[in-house]
């Protein structure tokens, strides 16, 4: 059966079993399909639909989907089943702040009748939501969905906000672009074919939550009297099947895999304010989780109970036919009760520790639970809500959407990938010297990275006699972290002129360390699976004599040296930066030095057992040819838009160049004197740059240079 085909049914069985009125609604649509079919054709009834399927028919938690494999001309059976699921579980225009409900061809009377008894409620809140829009940012114009909380305060996702805002010692402040302040407004309008706006400026952050604890954030607006009425936040015990709707601005997000069915459900309609029915499926780890349709740019939209009126939660992911995530309201209520209301600012919350279990948490977001798979998406309606007579005025030029680029198709994994080995002994180690701090022997010595934040998590062996903590390789040296079973990071000595091309040999483990200390296979394999990610290249440490470089490249093959990526992370700018480094070195010996790896938090998604590292680091250090002196340059990269869980529409694989004191402070590491050597020098660490296009946009000297 067509895997498209499968998870429609799926998702149609769950809604039948939960909501049997909407269900018998669900049948008959079934049965006027069938009847308008052509002769001989009969699409065959999903598993579980019929009088005997029950609540608990076709669970959704453990289905399995092929990343982008799905078809893009679906199977003819398919199109009844995505009619059925667009009256099941339909997306809605928004037009006039509320009222007239028009459903396209996917008409459903039971969500007619239940909308236009919420018309009251829902006209309210969706007065009070709005887009977050942003000026002299590098990127984006656009950056999600906010709601008044207060009659003052807008309150909307973390991950939101920190596109243009930022800490400041015991504050929050705008974040700067190329000698310009950010500013940002939200447009309580920006309906369909509206060209009208209803826009008000965005004035103070009163609080960004930390990194750990719910995905939320208070903005404060400026007085206007076309602030409508705040949204209450429910104090009511949620109930599974509760009826809601999420009210927000869906975009278009390449990165669904079923792209027919995305647009069959949402319409060609995206950026502007939708309304998506459905119901609560329940609370798990604290979170809030419903299956109203929704899409990147619904981050920060509202979950509203259609009987109160009131604010269940505030959503701020999803995963592909299976739930969307908010944070419920009650936590929203106690962070918002924490603000300094004179001050504007937050109150301070109970620290976070990561990975302590003998620590009491203080309430947070908690990962949502491991899947076979985790692809942001929602699943629609047509609503429009009208008031009087419709003026549609002049079609609103539509804004250019920061929708990532479509991924590969699946890459299959290369049969060394699952080749596992370990060598017999330990002692057959004692030949590697590891990185060299005095490689750059014109310039002063580069220890290895100090590590700060997690000290105690620092992976002790026993070598040769000694206690050691460095795994020595053939030109480059890793440290690991015991908990995370990653390394910390990989330091590898690079000599252009001498570099040799190698063999791909398997990957291995290494026998010095514990082999429970080193993720060997869960969490790698076929997408939905992820790659491992080299920190010091497999090219970098194969240099000198051929048995050397050969050593090298298979020292580089060590799981200890891999980090899980997305399948096609390694590409672009990111994977060129130590060639164009060495075009720069001096000529005469073309030597660099290269410090990568992770950044580790706590609040990494869990994917198969393990913690994902959403971003990566890498320090390169060399003589400049020009100037014969040591210089460090500093780079940052993140495949948090592409992690399928939360719904970011923002950018893919961007490498940006950083300072290394905002790399020190991200990581958790010191870089010690070599930090004085930063070509960035000591410009504004938090300063959001546009991401780098080229190579020639890289600073290697600094600036005036």
């Amino acid at each position: 059966m067509d895997e498209q085909m499968r998870r429609l049914q799926a998702i149609l069985s769950r809604i039948q079993g939960a909501d049997p009125t909407l269900g018998e609604e669900l049948n008959a649509k079934r049965s006027d399909l069938a009847k308008a079919a052509p002769a001989g054709f009969a699409p065959a009834a999903p598993a579980g639909f019929g009088p005997a399927a029950g609540p608990a028919a076709m669970p959704m938690a453990g289905m399995a989907v092929e990343g982008a494999a799905a078809a893009r001309a679906p199977m003819p059976q398919v199109v009844p089943e995505t009619i059925v699921l667009r009256t099941g579980r339909p997306v809605l225009r928004v037009f006039q702040d509320a009222a007239k409900l028009e459903f396209d061809d996917a008409e459903s009377e039971i969500w007619r009748s239940r909308l236009k008894k919420a018309k009251k409620q829902l006209t309210q809140a969706i007065r009070a939501t709005g887009r977050i829009e942003l000026a002299h940012h590098p990127r984006f114009q656009w950056v999600g969905t906010g709601w008044l909380v207060d009659p003052e305060v807008v309150v909307t996702n973390r991950h939101v906000a920190n596109e243009f805002a930022r800490r400041r010692g015991d504050r929050f402040v705008f974040r700067s672009s190329f000698g310009d302040t950010m500013t940002a407004d939200i447009d309580f309008l920006e309906e369909h074919r509206r060209a009208e706006s209803r826009a008000v400026r965005l004035v103070e952050i009163l609080h960004i939550e930390e990194e750990g604890g719910p995905d939320l954030a208070f903005l404060r607006v400026e007085p206007s009297d076309q602030l409508a009425q705040p949204i209450r936040l429910s104090a009511r015990d949620v109930q599974a099947d509760d009826q809601v709707a999420v009210i927000g601005y869906p975009a278009r997000d390449s990165r669904i895999p079923d792209q027919d069915l995305m647009f069959s459900i949402f319409g060609d309609v995206f950026d502007k304010k939708r309304l998506a029915p459905g119901q609560v499926t329940g609370l798990s780890h604290g979170l809030l989780q419903h299956d109203c349709s929704t899409l990147g740019g619904n981050s920060g939209s509202v979950v509203l109970h259609l009987d109160s009126g009131e604010a269940l939660g505030l959503h701020f992911a999803g995963r592909f036919l299976e739930a969307n995530y908010a944070v419920p309201a009650a936590l929203v209520a106690d962070r918002f009760s924490r603000l300094g209301r004179r001050e504007g600012r937050p109150a301070p919350a109970p620290p976070q520790q990561e990975d302590n279990a003998s620590a009491t948490p203080a309430p947070a977001t908690p990962t949502p639970p491991p899947t076979t798979q985790t692809i942001s998406f929602s699943i629609p309606v047509k609503l429009q809500i009208e008031v009087g007579a419709p003026d549609f005025g002049s079609q609103a030029l539509s804004l250019q959407t920061s929708v990532s680029a479509a991924l590969p198709g699946p890459r299959r994994t290369n049969p060394a990938d699952d080749l596992i080995e370990t060598e017999a002994r330990p002692e057959d180690y004692a030949d590697r010297a590891g990185y060299d701090p005095a490689f750059l022997a014109e310039g002063p010595a580069i220890p290895l990275p100090k590590i700060e934040r997690d000290a105690d998590q620092v992976v002790e062996f026993e070598f040769a006699g000694k206690k050691e903590v460095e795994l020595r390789y053939t030109h480059f040296s890793v440290v690991m972290h015991r908990k995370r079973r990653l390394c910390f990071y990989s330091a590898v000595n690079i000599d252009g002129k001498n570099s040799k091309k190698t063999v791909r040999p398997g990957w291995r483990t290494d026998p010095r360390i514990p082999a429970n200390l080193q993720i060997i296979k869960e969490c790698y394999g076929n997408e939905p699976k992820f790659s491992r990610g080299h920190m010091t290249r497999r090219e970098d440490p194969a240099w000198g004599s051929k048995a050397l470089a050969n050593l090298g490249c298979a020292d580089s093959m060590h799981v200890t040296n891999a980090v899980p990526q997305m399948q096609s992370f390694n590409a672009g700018i990111w994977l060129g930066l130590e060639d164009y480094a060495l075009q720069n070195a001096r000529e005469d010996d073309m030597r660099i030095t290269v410090l990568t790896g992770p950044f580790l938090h706590a609040n990494d998604p869990v994917r198969f057992g393990v913690k994902i590292p959403r971003s990566f680091w890498k320090v390169i250090a060399f003589v400049h040819d020009q100037t014969g002196k040591l210089c460090a340059s500093g780079y940052t990269i993140s495949q948090d838009n592409v992690i399928p869980e939360q719904e970011f529409v923002f950018g893919e694989y961007d490498t940006h160049q950083r300072s290394l004191r905002h790399i020190e402070q991200k990581a958790g590491i010191s870089f010690g004197s070599l930090t004085s050597r930063d070509v960035m020098g000591d410009e504004d660490e938090e300063a959001l740059s546009a991401p780098l296009a080229s190579f020639a946009e890289i600073r290697l000297l600094p600036k005036g240079v």
